[in-house]
């Protein structure tokens, strides 16, 4: 979903003389979908922004508030909403088929928020979309808009805030389950003289978006979790923690998926 003024920008570049191609790969839009703004500008109405009508212009914590901040730690890594007939809304998290206890979980946490109390199951190739339908998301979620996440700013509303504030590990959670992992680890120690394999466990957690990572590392703070930065390749996109008690803290906790 595109708001006028991005259409606007769009058509802006294709009119200084810039190609469709070159358009799409800068604004990361479809020449499909900017081919079709040449002709029509405005949002189709099912399309537009609207008042819920559940909450009304101002949007309400959810009842379900330790369910909630797994939804959204799983949301800002794997999810997306897209308009669907009238005036609802498509929640998508795609979740790898190696990991069916994630799935459930998934599920289990759409079930408790979406005000239907319903959740749906789409296979692909390699992974299962877990979908739900409301009117409602586009409040439960404002971080929702055009375009991809680490393309614009992401930032939690007052209320989203106290939620993960009062339920820091299931947002945590949910990041880890959505962009996160836990590894093994090894290296070689001298112990007597005697070169050994040494492993030890470790978290990552991997997501373009700064402001995302962000998010996640002052969650840690708050926990008093201990990471670091693992640039690879020159990109910062990997937040790792490796300091034992930190890890034994995020195995009770988080643990690997599952």
């Amino acid at each position: 979903m595109y708001d006028v003024d991005t259409r606007t920008r769009a058509l802006a570049l294709v009119a200084q003389g810039r190609s469709l191609n070159s358009v799409s790969r800068e604004t990361g839009i479809s020449r499909a979908a900017i081919r079709s703004w040449q002709t029509r500008i405005e949002p189709l109405p099912r399309m537009r922004k609207s008042v819920c009508s559940l909450c009304g212009p101002t949007a309400e914590p959810p009842q379900e508030q330790a369910a909630y901040a797994y939804l959204l730690g799983l949301y800002l890594g794997d999810g997306c909403i897209s308009p669907g007939a009238r005036s609802g809304y498509f929640l998508r998290i795609a979740c790898a088929d190696a990991w069916p206890g994630l799935i459930d979980a998934c599920a289990a946490a759409v079930e408790a928020i979406n005000p239907s109390g319903k959740a749906t199951r789409v296979r692909a190739v390699g992974y299962t979309s877990v979908v739900g339908y409301s009117s409602h998301w586009p409040c439960f979620l404002p971080q929702h808009g055009p375009g991809k996440k680490h393309e614009r700013r992401i930032a939690l509303e007052p209320w989203q805030q106290a939620i993960v504030d009062a339920h820091p590990w299931e947002f945590i959670r949910g990041l880890v389950h959505s962009d996160g992992c836990r590894v093994t680890n090894w290296t070689r120690r001298s112990v007597g003289g005697v070169l050994k394999r040494y492993e030890y466990p470790r978290y990552f957690f991997t997501n373009v978006s700064a402001d995302i990572r962000r998010l996640f590392t002052d969650t840690l703070d708050a926990l008093g979790i201990e990471w670091t930065h693992c640039t690879r390749h020159g990109n910062p996109f990997n937040i790792s923690v490796a300091r034992k008690a930190s890890v034994a803290l995020m195995d009770v906790h988080v643990g690997p998926k599952y």
